[in-house]
């Protein structure tokens, strides 16, 4: 009778698939002949069964004939089993030879997926380098274009003030009209400075007034060799036909000064502007506009030295005396609303800031209209303010408004087709965080 050899049961649990099968197959044959053995046996049985007269010999037989055909039974299911596993195991190596294709077809999917981002991803980069390139030029064409506008209506900054802004604080600009820069716009027949001179019982020679044109062109491209010579020459002559204590000295004292003050000399300039305040309060009176164009260029020399506490209540002084002669809704009010909030704003006082800022911002909209270039100004200054306070929300809803009021002004309507460029700005953001 043969034997069957059946792997140690210690090592089931480690053998592999291969060998797995190789045992089943090893099973498989020693159940094929261990049912064929017993098929020979029982056969041998049965015909010994035939020739047995003895009904106990018989009987014997019969049993013996039994437990075979259950022996027979459970070879034939194992071999069953066996085979079962066999069939599994075929079923295993396809499902594996599938899965093997699979994962090779998704690892190329991964790299196509990969070069397909990195394709989009460069050329996202490309398209937010080429949006960012024309924002830019856009603008820098909308800073041109409002520069020109500020050329048109902002009368009452002479070329010596566009030179200023090396300050590492805020620069304080010269805003407000007074004798000395207002007749370098080239009207001087109709200047707010010979109104104010004229205010005060005296009228500019037309010598001087050429005379403080030609200081200016020279002191604007810098030949301050030419520029500062005429000034005292004339000065000198004043003095000697006038009288120091007369509004024309003081006149030409504060051309000097501002001069002086392009040159950085703030010593010299400061000590001419003092000179010409005292001979203005004298002659005109404290309360006379040129009074407060004096004080006001005072205040920006000392603004311009970092001495903010002594120019603020010389600018609080100047806005006082054009509250006085103007109007409190005067736009020569809001200019020096400007320029004490920028003093303020170099202190820290934030709450004034914005308080001057916003009434210098109403009446610039209720005087002059929204699309005055000074309500542009007055409220890019203010959302910087704003900047300064982390007041994020608050600043970008004045620099939407600006670009808003900019767009309309050149399309005339905000469509889907003509959007302000903050819109587009938002957009783009909304498209990265949908793709990121």
């Amino acid at each position: 009778m043969s034997t069957m050899v059946y792997p140690r049961e210690e090592k089931m649990d480690k053998l592999s698939q291969e060998e797995i099968i190789s045992n089943t197959k090893l099973v498989m044959q020693g159940l094929e002949a261990l049912k064929n053995e017993h098929n020979s046996i029982l056969h041998s049985l049965l015909e010994t069964i035939k020739c047995l007269k003895k009904d106990e010999e018989a009987n014997l037989v019969h049993e013996k004939a039994n437990l075979l055909r259950k022996s027979v039974e459970m070879i034939e299911l194992g071999l069953g089993e066996a085979q079962v596993m066999m069939a599994l195991s075929n079923h295993l190596n396809a499902v594996e030879s599938e899965k093997q294709k699979l994962r090779a077809q998704v690892r190329r999917l991964c790299q196509e997926n990969q070069w397909l981002r990195d394709e989009l991803a460069n050329t996202q980069q490309k398209l937010q380098r080429s949006e960012q390139t024309v924002a830019q030029l856009e603008e820098e064409k909308k800073h041109l274009e409002f520069m020109n506008q500020l050329k048109k209506y902002d009368e009452d900054v002479s070329p010596t003030e566009e030179k200023e802004g090396d300050s590492t604080k805020d620069s304080l600009d010269d805003l407000f009209p007074n004798e000395e820069e207002d007749q370098g716009q080239g009207l001087p027949q109709h200047s707010s400075a010979v109104a104010a001179a004229q205010q005060g019982g005296y009228e500019i020679p037309a010598r001087l007034r050429t005379l403080h044109n030609l200081v200016i062109q020279y002191a604007s491209q810098g030949r301050y060799e030419v520029a500062v010579p005429l000034c005292k020459q004339a000065l000198e002559d004043l003095e000697k036909t006038s009288g120091h204590d007369h509004p024309d000295v003081a006149t030409m004292l504060n051309i000097l000064a501002l001069v002086y003050r392009d040159q950085n000399k703030y010593k010299e300039a400061a000590h001419l502007l003092n000179d010409a305040l005292s001979i203005r309060e004298k002659t005109l009176g404290k309360d006379h506009p040129a009074v407060a164009a004096t004080l006001n260029n005072l205040a920006v020399l000392y603004g311009k030295r970092g001495k903010y506490k002594e120019a603020e209540p010389l600018c609080k002084r100047a806005l006082e005396i054009r509250e006085k002669v103007l109007g409190k809704d005067h736009p020569d009010v809001a200019k020096q609303l400007n320029n004490l909030a920028l003093l303020c704003q170099n202190q820290g006082k934030y709450e004034e800031v914005e308080y001057y800022y916003r009434r210098a911002l109403e009446i610039y909209e209720s005087r002059l209209g929204p699309d005055d270039p000074n309500v542009a100004k007055t409220k890019n200054n203010l959302a910087s303010c704003y900047l300064k306070q982390a007041k994020y929300k608050d600043a970008e809803t004045l620099y939407k408004e600006i670009l808003t009021r900019a767009h309309v002004k050149e399309f005339g309507t905000v469509d889907d087709e003509h959007k302000p460029i903050w819109m587009h700005a938002e957009e783009r953001e909304k498209m990265s965080k949908v793709f990121s």
